[in-house]
């Protein structure tokens, strides 16, 4: 581990600090050679797709197809270490519960099926004809399916998120929680009524024709890194790009790229942003706004400026949307973004003046109350010069999980469209189940009611990724049985119901070896690009299976006898599992001769084509106000004695969601540690504290704040083992809090705080959620700061106190 300190980094995204990292990695996971071997099959067109991003792969031909990320995934994925039955003989439940996050998943990859004894506290083996018994037993002993809830990964494949899906259907349920609920369900929410598809509609090749790109609530530099090398290819032929971002990114600055030979040699890098907007959390809607009446102004005028062709043949509701925008206040939309008037139509003048756009967004824009509301706009201002469905411009949602927006395609749906369930029944002859299931606020709400008896989750990890943590694990907690398929150990398998089952699977990288031979999987990227991904190495135990078969032995154990679906047939080639899918999906039609190809095949995009899947038949311009009712509108209405923040949750540079892989985040300055809260130097000084003080925070809510016994006072660290750790509770008038966080200046906004999850997950509280969309809005949680341990004594009993009163 790094030497904890925090140090201004000068350098630029990539570059000599990421090729230290990549050696760093392989070294650690005791895979110098092999991790090497591996990685030269990364994103190629014979190996593996990277566990890692779903940013889509520009050259096949290229050598190296790989991030500094997708390094960390791949060493992960590929370590030497192991933890078998002697590890868990070793440690027991209650003493796992006690390490953190980064140490469960640093111990290596787990080599059995492992169940848990409640007499010793331990995990013990269990053979795999035992587990899957266990889980039909518990699955037919339910009394209505319902009483089952299923959450998805986004790393599942295809094959495996079909079968899994047809297994929980002819099961009875279409509980399906998935991890888009909790990240871009808004982008799916807003465009499919807008113009008939809830994916992006450009292609990797769009970006070499772009004259702007707008990027919004994304830090790809991060989170998806290969994107930097479209961006540096785009600032070098003199494309704009805007960035819209609260907190100074690195990768939006600059971006030194590893494999060109000049740049390494001469210490030298590329421009990012042409134009860098440090805006408020959840500003980017009335920033959005103000660049459309900035547009409307000048056509008002007399200025031709918008694409009238387009809005007259293919829209519907700009009349609306006109009149509503020219209405809005430019003082309104000022104080709503944290930007001037001049900056607005600053970022509006180059958008007016780029013939072709593209606007790319992430998590910044989808985890807020009003998500949905803001993409809408986003594809309005698009929509007003006409770039959607032409080269070169479109809507690009940046994806997280390599395969998240392909298990979305293949079924993964709380609320399945009616044609989907109509086709499973034709081709699988079973009677699908109509009523929507629920998604993973949902599914909390339904596990802590007791109507959520048995939770199965393929991949992931739920008790670290999910809002709310304590009321999260108080509702694993109150299952008859938690099951989790995965690779590594996490949270989520020291926080578990009263049964518990750790299944093991092949990782991508690894050898899938089926009766029929050697199998390959495929994954969908941002872009609609479906492609074959095949391990390259031998798997880490001769003990494990691939998800696909988990899914299929699981469900001739559950629903065998009466099933019709010949599950252990399927598994034997993975092709028949595709025909299948053709079957289903007219898009996926000679599914398994177009996946052959190398680079694989786009699925149709029917807004691409300007072809509406609408109600009207057109794309439809939204009207949306401005917001005045997010959390920390009401949370500062209060009236509290000190000042309310809106913090928003983020990565470290050495984290993918909630797997930690180190705890550095180099480009932020922050090294050999994680619980720091980001905050600007004046409003340091505002509160009397000064850099590097430490504090506590707590989440002003419509329950709390208020200190309680039932929850985790200033020093304590929560457990989540099952003998005599029982998880604190969250309720009326109780606080979420997350304790002794470093105040560490930095370029952001007053007002605004930025944090790692999963560490500040507490704050979030489980009814916050995007409108229309039910995704947590851990992008803009109402916060106050308190000195460490000094809960309950002077000036702060009053702040919480004050709280309570105006909750």
């Amino acid at each position: 581990m790094s030497e904890q300190k925090i140090e201004f980094y000068t350098g630029p995204a990539g570059g000599w600090g990421a090729l230290r990292s990549v050696s760093k990695t392989l070294m650690k996971q005791h895979i110098a050679v092999k991790g090497a071997k591996t990685l030269l099959s990364a994103n190629q067109p014979d190996g593996f797709d990277c566990p890692g991003c779903a940013w889509p792969d520009r050259n096949h031909a290229s050598t190296f197809e790989f991030c500094e990320n997708g390094v960390k995934a791949v060493a992960a994925e590929a370590t030497a270490n192991r933890v078998g039955r002697a590890f868990f003989a070793e440690h027991s439940v209650s003493s796992l519960a006690e390490q953190s996050d980064y140490w469960l998943e640093d111990q290596g990859r787990l080599t059995e099926p492992m169940v848990y004894d409640a007499a010793s506290d331990h995990y013990l083996p269990i053979s795999w004809d035992d587990a899957f018994a266990l889980v039909a037993q518990h699955l037919n002993a339910l009394a209505d399916p319902n009483e089952a809830i299923f959450y998805t990964s986004g790393r599942a494949s295809n094959e495996a998120a079909f079968l899994y899906q047809l297994f929980v259907r002819e099961y009875g349920t279409n509980n399906f929680p998935d991890c888009s609920n909790m990240c871009h369900e808004p982008s799916g929410s807003g465009m499919r009524p807008q113009i008939g598809v809830g994916k992006g509609t450009v292609t990797l090749e769009d970006f070499e024709h772009a004259d702007a790109i707008f990027i919004f609530g994304q830090n790809p530099g991060t989170n998806h890194p290969r994107m930097l090398g479209e961006l540096r290819e785009a600032h070098k032929r003199g494309t704009q790009i805007v960035s819209f971002n609260p907190l100074r990114e690195r990768g939006l600055e600059r971006f030194a790229d590893p494999q060109d030979k000049f740049e390494m040699a001469t210490m030298g890098s590329t421009p990012i942003s042409t134009h860098y907007f440090q805006l408020r959390v959840g500003g980017d809607l009335a920033a959005v706004k103000g660049m459309m009446k900035h547009l409307l102004e000048l056509e008002a005028a007399g200025e031709n400026v918008l694409d009238h062709a387009f809005i007259q043949e293919h829209t519907v509701g700009f009349a609306a949307l006109q009149a509503e925008v020219l209405a809005e206040s430019w003082p309104l939309l000022e104080q709503e973004s944290g930007l001037s008037e001049e900056q607005i139509r600053a970022a509006a003048e180059v958008y007016r003046k780029a013939k072709r756009v593209i606007a790319c967004w992430g998590m910044g824009i989808t985890q807020h109350m009003h998500a949905v509301g803001t993409i809408q706009m986003i594809v309005n201002l698009l929509m007003l010069r006409g770039n959607l469905g032409r080269e070169g411009a479109g809507a690009c949602p940046v994806r997280g999980h390599s395969n998240v927006q392909g298990d979305r395609t293949m079924g993964i749906w709380e609320k399945p469209p009616a044609a989907l369930l109509d086709r499973l029944e034709k081709v699988f002859s079973f009677k699908a189940p109509r009523a929507n299931g629920v998604d993973t606020v949902e599914a909390i709400q339904a596990m802590l009611d007791g109507k959520g008896k048995v939770f199965f989750a393929l991949g992931g990890n739920f008790a670290a990724a999910t809002p709310d943590t304590y009321v999260t694990w108080r509702a694993l907690q109150k299952c008859d049985l938690t099951v989790h398929v995965t690779t590594k150990l996490n949270r989520s398998h020291v926080v578990h119901g009263r049964a518990a089952l750790i299944l093991p699977c092949l990782g991508r990288t690894e050898i899938d070896m089926q009766a029929g031979g050697t199998q390959g999987v495929t994954v969908e990227d941002s872009m609609s690009m479906v492609h074959m991904s095949v391990g390259i190495n031998p798997p880490a135990s001769e003990s494990l299976l691939s998800e696909p078969a988990i899914v299929a032995r699981l469900a001739a154990a559950t629903i065998g006898a009466r099933s019709q679906t010949p599950w252990l047939w399927l598994i034997e080639d993975y092709s028949r599992i595709r025909d299948k899918i053709a079957a289903v999906f007219d898009d996926f039609k000679d599914f398994n001769a177009k996946v052959a190809k190398p680079g694989g095949f786009r699925l149709r995009n029917t807004a691409s084509e300007r072809v509406w899947n609408t109600a009207s038949k057109k794309a439809q311009f939204e009207v949306h106000a401005v917001p005045l009712d997010t959390p920390s509108h009401q949370a500062r209405a209060r009236g509290l004695d000190t000042t309310v923040f809106t913090l928003l949750t983020t990565r470290s540079h050495d984290q993918y969601n909630t797997t930690i892989y180190g705890m550095d985040d180099r480009y932020r300055g922050v090294f050999g540690q994680r619980r720091v809260v980001f905050i600007n130097a004046k409003d340091i000084k505002h509160l009397g504290m000064k850099d590097g003080d430490w504090v506590d925070i707590l989440t002003v809510w419509s329950d709390g704040p208020e200190p309680s016994a039932g929850q985790p006072q200033a020093g304590e660290r929560p457990l989540g083992g099952q003998r005599g750790h029982e998880v604190p509770s969250v309720g009326a008038n109780n606080v979420r809090r997350a304790d002794k966080f470093k105040l560490v200046a930095y370029d952001i906004p007053r007002g605004n705080l930025a944090a790692y999850y999963p560490e500040t997950n507490p704050l979030v509280p489980l009814s916050s959620v995007a409108l229309n969309a039910g995704t947590p809005t851990s992008k803009s949680i109402p916060v106050v700061l308190v000195p460490h341990g000094e809960v309950g004594s002077g000036a702060t009993t009053r702040t919480v106190e004050m709280a309570k009163t105006h909750a």
